[in-house]
């Protein structure tokens, strides 16, 4: 971009794709609307201008650029937009802040969703926000349904897919399948269609050491902390494998690690242990995040 192209948009005024900030001390700000934006139709940042449109510039060094750049991972997820110097005048420089349309909205800064009403960077509302991420999860383009061109039948985990079916059947869940053989039973729960194999399959039976080079994000993290406050570990640990492997890894961990307590009645002879929190519910929730999580991020556990 060129110090004409940056006075041209600064006479245009501040929109719904354009925002102004005299400095780069106010990143806080402009980050949230580069979330908005991201959010949205995408747009620029401008630092070193005005409000008005005054184009100012600033002194502006490699530790600016840093700043405002560390200031944009804070984005989740990940984005990328374009941070760019332009000279002015003198030793004075505009930072601008080129912003596409995010490819995996909503995006959140911070902890917060941002979206963007005229001039104005607002917080986005839940129903908005969730709206926004069952778009994102629902929509046909999805990780998950798209071919898994290198994997074939072959390399999942066949005992695994067995496994499931009959649980499905005897949960009343399935129709018995009549068969027993791998890709009818992939057929039938929509995972192998046209002689291709969907990536979904992959995170859902795939073998375990080749899960782990080739998709890493299928990956659990899982941690105790002394306190409340994250900063001290009392155990730390990561598996790799497919989504039911983890599943049963992380249950492992909790049988390990939550304390049970133990009890006696009078009509019993043996004891009664209990953990902490009800295996269902932990459960419940392991499996919704291994569910729900964007397996399109790859760099993500």
């Amino acid at each position: 971009m060129m110090s004409d192209q940056i006075k041209v948009l600064a006479a245009d005024g501040e929109s719904e794709m354009l925002e102004f900030k005299r400095t780069t001390g106010t990143r806080r700000e402009a980050v949230r609307t580069v979330c908005a934006m991201l959010n949205q139709r995408g747009g620029y940042v401008l630092f070193g201008v005005t409000p008005a449109g005054d184009v100012v510039g600033q002194q502006v060094g490699e530790r600016t650029i840093e700043e405002v750049s560390a200031e944009i991972q804070q984005i989740e997820p990940p984005a990328f937009p374009a941070v760019e110097r332009i000279h002015v005048a003198g030793d004075r420089e505009v930072v601008a802040v080129r912003v596409s349309p995010g490819a995996a909205r909503p995006y959140r800064y911070r902890g917060g969703a941002y979206r963007r009403v005229g001039n104005t960077t607002l917080a986005m509302s839940a129903d908005e926000y969730n709206r926004m991420l069952f778009e994102r999860m629902h929509s046909e383009q999805r990780w998950e349904n798209q071919p898994a061109t290198e994997w074939s039948v072959e390399d999942l985990d066949a005992a695994e897919i067995r496994h499931t079916v009959a649980e499905a059947v005897r949960r009343g869940r399935l129709a018995a399948p009549g068969t027993q053989e791998a890709t009818e039973l992939l057929r039938g729960l929509g995972l192998f269609r046209d002689g291709v194999l969907w990536r979904a399959a992959v995170a859902l039976f795939g073998n375990a050491e080749r899960i782990e080079f080739e998709m890493p994000q299928c990956l659990l993290r899982v941690a105790r902390f002394r306190g409340v406050d994250r900063t001290e570990f009392l155990d730390n640990r990561q598996f790799h494998g497919n989504a039911f492997a983890l599943l049963a890894s992380a249950e492992r961990f909790l049988r390990e690690t939550l304390p049970i307590a133990g009890r006696i009645e009078a009509d019993r002879f043996e004891r009664i242990d209990e953990p902490l929190y009800p295996p269902l519910a932990t459960r419940e929730s392991l499996a919704n995040a291994l569910c729900h999580r964007d397996y399109s991020m790859a760099a993500a556990p």
